[in-house]
C-alpha cells in the first residue's frame, strides 16, 4: 500500500501531479493500466484497483517501491474508477470532503482533469448508456444556489459549524454602515404570544440601544445581585427594556454586559454566549413518523429501535434545559415539546393508536399521533415499512401542521426532523410556516448498500431509494442546521467517505445526475453526541441502585434450558463470561456475522458464551423482509456450527429498565458487549453498555470509532474481518484470565470516557444554542435561504411527488374516508389519556383553530404560497422550462442585489 508520508499539499492538484509520478514508474504503470482496460468497460472499487496492481507487479519488493510516495498515496486515495477503454477515470479523495476527478489514457498515460458531471456521465455509461448520452438529462446542482453562504476550508473543521458561523456573523455585525441593525431588528421581534421580550419600540436604532444599555447597566449594578427583576422592571421599561434579561439584577447585568460587548467589538465567543441567554425558544416540534413510536412495548417491533430511545431521552433533556433557561431569564412561561409521529390503529398492543400521550419524566412534553391517509382520505390501519411510507407524507405533513398549531396555539420556534421521512415532513412544515429547522439523519441509507445510487433501479422495487435519496437531498438543503452524532457521520474517515459526504456528487441513471448535492464544509453541520439515560443505564458496581426485582426474570432469560417463545438455545457452562449483543435483526447490524465469527473461532468458544438479543426467531412472527432473511440465516448458522450449549438467542426486548439491568448482569459475569455492525452512524447501545461498566468491542465503521479510544476505553473491531475481530475478543478474555485487574481497568476507562463526552445535558445545551443562533442566521441570510428553498421545492414538485405516487403497496387496509374535502377537518379520534400524567391544556376546537389560522394573514399567506399543488394536479411544463425560468429570476435578483449593495 501507499506510504502515508507523502500526501498531497493543499495547493497541489492531482491532475497536475499525477503525470510526473506515472512517468517515474512508466513500465509498471503501463502494465497496470493495460490490466485495468483489458476487461473492458467496468466500475472498479479501491480493492479492485489494488488487486490489479498486485497482479501486474508480482514482485513484492518492486511493488512496494512503486507504491511508495505520491503515486501510492493517489492510488490508495481512489474511491472508485470507471474503465472505458482506452481511458480510466478516477474519483480520488485525498482528504475528507475533498474530491478530484482525473482521466488517464492507458496507452500513453496522459492525464486530464475532469468535472464531477463528466465523471458521473462516464459512470452512467456502465449502467445506462442512453441516459449518459442524453443532453437533456436532469442535473441537480445545489452548489449553484450558494451565493452568500460562507464555507469552512479544512477537513478538521467539518462539523464545527456553529463556531464558524459565529465568527462570520461577528464580522458581518461589525460592517459599516449596516452594522448591528439586523441584531436590533431580531431583538425587537422577540415576543411570546404577542408579549414583547427584552426590547420594545422605544429603542429604534443601534445608537439608542447602546446608550440605553449604558444607563441600564449602571442602574442594575447599583442593585444587589439577587434583587428580583420585578423590583427593577418599571425603571428598565422606561429605557426600552422588557422581561427576558434575567430573573434578578445580577443576571440582567451579565446579559446586558454581554450584548454591549457584542455591539462594541463583535466577538464569536460573546455572540454565542449572548444567543444562549436570550428567550427565543419556547415551543419545539420533533418529527419521527415511521415505526411504532411509544414509551413501552415497542422496541424490537419493525423499524423501531434506537431512534425512539434517542428522541425520548432528547425530549427529557431539552425540557429540563428549557425550564432552567426560562427560570434564569425571569420568565413564567411553560415550554411545550411535541413529538409528532404516526397513529397506527392496529397498534399490536402498544399505545400507538392513542392520539395524545404525555411523555413520562416531563411536565410539558407529549407524543402527538396523526394517522396516515390514502389519496381517497381513508385512514391507514396497519404498520408500513419505512421504505414504503413516502406516498403518505405530504398529507401527513399538512395534517400534522394543523394539529401542532391547534395544540400549541402558536407557531413552534424550532422543528427537528428525524430520519429521511421525519426530515422531509419537517422541511415541508418549516417552509410553510417559516420556522427554524434542524435535521437528524440517524442513518442515511445510501451508504449502507454499495452502489445503491447507480443501481437504484434494481433496488427500487424493494427499498424505493429513488424517493428516499431525493427526500434526503431536499431535507439537507432546506434545513437551517444539521445535527450529527459524530464527525464520521459527516465526512467519514481517512479511508471511507462519510454518510453526508457520499451525497456530494452521485448519479441515479435514468432519474437524475447530482453534480452538487451537499457541501460538507457548509457551516450548517454540527456534532452533538447524545448520551444514555443515566437513571436507567448506570454502572453494575452501584449495588444500592441495582434493580434486583428483575434478577429472577433475567436469570430465566439467560439460563433456562427450555426453549420458549422468548428465547432459543441454551448455555451448558453457566460460569463462563458472556459476550453479549443487542440490536435489530437486519443485514447492517450484522448479528448473524457475529454469530458466525463465534461459531468459527474454537478458542473464543472455549472462553465465553454468546448471547444475542435481536428481532424474532420465528419467521411467521415477522413482517419485515430483511428480518425474515436474517432469521433464516441465523438458524442455518446454529445448525452449521452446532452452537447449542454455548449460544442463546433472545427475541427483542422492549423494557429498557430490564435491559439496563441485563447489561449489568452480563457485567457481573465479567463478560463484554460486542457491536458488530457493518456500519453504525452513532452507536447508542455502545453508550448504554459503557454506562453500565461493560468492556465494549465495537465496529470501526462509523460512530463507535469516535466513542471508543481503541485499547483504552474499549476496542475497535473490523466487521469485514471476522477472524481478526473474534481473535481480538479472545485475546482480551485470555488476558483477563491471567490478569484479573485487566477487566476492571477497561470497565473503568469506558465509564470515564462516557462522563467526559457523552451526556444528555451537554447535548441539550448544544442543540438549543444551535436553534437560537441559526434562527438569527436564517434572517440575516434570508435572500439566500429563499433562493435555495425555491430550488428545493421545484425538485419536490417536479420529481419527488411523481416518484411517491408511483409506489404501490399491495394488501394494505384502510378505513373511514374523510367526511369532507381538504377545507374540512375530520373529527379527531377519542383521546385515551393515561392516568396521573399531566396533559396539555384544552385547546380550541379544530374548526375554530383552522379559522384562526386562516384569519392570521402571515401564517395563511405562508401556507398558501408554499403549499405544494394538489396531488391530482399534473405538471404541464417540462422541468427544463421551469429551471430556465428559475435561473433567470435568480440571475436578475443577484444583479439587482449587487447594484443595491
Amino acid at each position: 500500500m501507499a506510504s502515508s508520508s507523502a500526501p498531497l499539499k493543499r495547493s497541489d492538484s492531482i491532475a497536475e501531479s499525477m503525470p510526473d509520478v506515472l512517468k517515474k514508474s512508466r513500465y509498471h504503470m503501463r502494465k497496470c493500466f493495460a490490466r485495468f482496460v483489458a476487461s473492458g468497460k467496468r466500475l472498479m472499487k479501491l480493492r479492485h484497483v489494488m488487486e490489479e496492481v498486485e497482479k501486474a507487479i508480482e514482485d513484492h519488493a518492486e511493488r512496494k517501491k512503486v507504491l511508495e510516495g505520491l503515486l501510492g498515496y493517489i492510488l490508495s486515495s481512489t474511491q472508485e474508477a470507471v474503465v472505458f477503454p482506452p481511458h480510466v477515470a478516477f474519483a480520488v479523495r485525498p482528504n475528507p470532503g475533498f474530491w478530484e476527478f482525473v482521466q488517464v489514457n492507458a496507452d500513453d498515460l496522459t492525464v486530464e482533469g475532469i468535472t464531477p458531471a463528466e465523471y458521473l456521465k462516464l459512470k452512467e455509461s456502465i449502467f445506462d448508456e442512453n441516459w449518459a448520452e442524453d443532453e437533456n438529462a436532469l442535473e441537480i446542482d445545489f452548489g449553484a444556489m450558494n451565493f452568500t453562504t460562507p464555507s469552512l476550508n479544512l477537513s478538521s473543521s467539518i462539523g464545527n459549524g456553529l463556531n464558524y458561523l459565529s465568527k462570520f456573523m461577528s464580522a458581518k455585525l461589525s460592517d459599516k454602515p449596516k452594522g448591528a441593525k439586523p441584531l436590533l431588528d431580531y431583538l425587537l421581534a422577540l415576543n411570546h404570544l404577542g408579549e414583547k421580550l427584552m426590547v420594545n419600540g422605544t429603542i429604534n436604532s443601534v445608537k439608542k440601544l447602546k446608550e440605553a444599555l449604558i444607563v441600564a447597566e449602571v442602574f442594575v449594578s447599583a442593585e444587589q445581585k439577587d434583587t428580583p427583576f420585578e423590583e427593577i422592571e418599571q425603571k428598565l421599561r422606561e429605557w426600552g427594556f422588557e422581561r427576558g434579561w434575567g430573573d434578578n439584577a445580577g443576571r440582567v447585568r451579565e446579559t446586558m454586559r454581554t450584548l454591549s460587548e457584542v455591539l462594541q467589538a463583535p466577538d464569536p465567543a460573546q455572540l454565542e454566549l449572548f444567543f444562549s441567554k436570550i428567550p427565543n425558544m419556547f415551543n419545539i416540534v420533533i418529527f419521527s413518523p415511521h415505526g411504532y413510536f411509544g414509551q413501552a412495548d415497542v422496541l424490537g417491533l419493525p423499524d423501531t429501535g434506537g431512534q425512539v430511545v434517542y428522541i425520548l431521552d432528547q425530549v427529557r433533556a431539552l425540557e429540563e434545559e428549557l425550564l432552567l433557561r426560562l427560570k434564569l431569564q425571569g420568565l413564567l412561561i411553560k415550554p411545550q415539546i411535541l413529538v409528532v409521529t404516526r397513529l397506527i390503529p392496529e397498534a399490536r398492543g402498544t399505545k400507538c393508536d392513542q392520539e395524545l400521550e404525555a411523555i413520562i419524566g416531563t411536565k410539558h412534553s407529549h407524543i402527538v399521533r396523526v394517522p396516515f391517509k390514502t389519496e381517497t382520505g381513508n385512514i391507514l390501519q396497519e404498520w408500513v415499512s419505512r421504505f414504503d411510507i413516502y406516498p403518505y407524507l405530504e398529507k401527513f405533513a399538512d395534517d400534522a401542521s394543523f394539529k401542532v398549531l391547534e395544540l400549541m396555539e402558536t407557531k413552534p420556534d424550532l422543528i427537528i426532523g428525524n430520519y429521511s421521512d421525519g426530515n422531509l415532513v419537517a422541511s415541508l412544515m418549516s417552509a410553510k410556516l417559516g420556522i427554524t429547522q434542524g435535521t437528524i439523519a440517524h442513518a442515511l441509507e445510501k451508504t449502507k448498500y454499495e452502489d445503491s445510487d447507480a443501481q437504484w433501479k434494481d433496488l427500487d422495487p424493494k427499498y424505493h431509494f429513488s424517493c428516499q435519496f431525493t427526500a434526503d437531498l431536499m431535507a439537507m438543503n432546506q434545513t437551517d442546521f444539521i445535527i450529527t452524532s459524530t464527525y464520521q457521520e459527516i465526512a467519514g474517515s481517512k479511508d471511507r467517505p462519510g454518510q453526508y459526504e457520499s451525497h456530494q456528487a452521485f448519479t441515479m441513471p435514468g432519474l437524475c445526475r447530482v453534480v452538487s448535492g451537499i457541501n460538507v464544509f457548509d457551516p450548517k453541520f454540527n456534532i452533538a453526541a447524545p448520551g444514555a439515560d443515566q437513571s436507567v443505564y448506570f454502572p453494575y458496581s452501584e449495588k444500592e441502585k441495582r434493580l434486583i426485582d428483575f434478577h429472577p426474570a433475567i436469570e430465566e432469560l439467560l439460563y433456562n434450558d427450555q426453549d420458549n417463545a422468548e428465547h432459543l438455545g441454551y448455555l451448558v457452562d453457566k460460569k463462563k463470561p458472556i459476550i453479549f449483543s443487542m440490536a435489530r435483526l437486519d443485514t447492517v447490524k450484522n448479528i448473524s456475522g457475529l454469530t458466525e465469527w463465534y461459531g468459527k473461532n474454537k478458542r473464543l468458544r472455549e472462553l465465553v458464551n454468546l448471547v444475542v438479543v435481536a428481532g424474532n426467531f420465528d419467521t411467521s412472527k415477522s413482517n419485515d423482509r430483511e428480518e425474515i432473511s436474517e432469521i433464516k440465516k441465523m438458524h442455518s448458522l446454529i445448525e452449521k456450527y452446532q452452537l447449542n450449549g454455548q449460544f442463546r438467542w433472545i427475541k427483542a426486548q422492549t423494557d429498557r429498565y430490564r435491559n439496563g439491568e441485563l447489561y449489568r448482569c452480563i457485567a457481573d459475569s465479567k463478560g463484554a458487549f460486542v457491536q458488530p455492525a457493518l456500519y453504525e452512524a452513532f452507536g447508542l447501545t455502545v453508550i448504554e453498555a459503557m454506562n453500565c461498566g461493560l468492556p465494549t468491542f465495537a465496529t470501526n465503521q462509523g460512530g463507535p470509532a469516535e466513542i471508543i479510544v481503541d485499547g483504552v476505553s474499549g476496542f475497535h473491531i473490523d466487521p469485514n474481518n471476522g477472524d481478526e475481530a473474534s481473535d481480538k475478543i479472545a485475546n482480551f478474555f485470555e488476558k483477563c484470565k491471567i490478569d484479573l485487574s485487566h477487566w476492571d481497568k477497561t470497565s473503568d476507562s469506558g465509564l470515564q470516557r462516557i462522563y467526559q463526552c457523552y451526556t444528555w445535558n451537554i447535548y441539550a445545551k448544544k442543540l438549543l444554542n444551535m436553534g437560537s443562533t441559526y434562527g438569527f442566521w436564517k434572517q440575516l441570510n434570508r435572500n439566500q435561504k429563499l433562493a435555495k428553498q425555491r430550488y428545493v421545492f421545484m425538485l419536490y414538485n417536479l420529481q419527488f411527488r411523481k416518484l411517491a405516487r408511483n409506489i404501490n403497496i399491495p394488501g394494505l387496509k384502510s378505513q373511514k374516508p374523510s367526511a369532507s374535502p381538504e377545507t374540512q377537518r375530520p373529527e379527531p379520534r377519542p383521546v385515551k389519556k393515561p392516568e396521573e400524567i399531566p396533559t396539555l391544556p384544552a385547546a380550541k376546537p379544530p374548526q375554530e383553530k383552522r379559522e384562526a389560522i386562516d384569519e392570521n394573514p402571515i401564517i395563511a399567506q405562508r401556507i398558501q404560497d408554499l403549499k405544494p399543488p394538489s396531488p391530482t394536479r399534473q405538471t404541464c411544463r417540462p422541468w427544463m422550462w421551469w429551471l430556465s425560468i428559475l435561473v433567470s429570476m435568480l440571475s436578475i435578483y443577484y444583479i439587482i442585489s449587487s447594484w443595491i449593495d
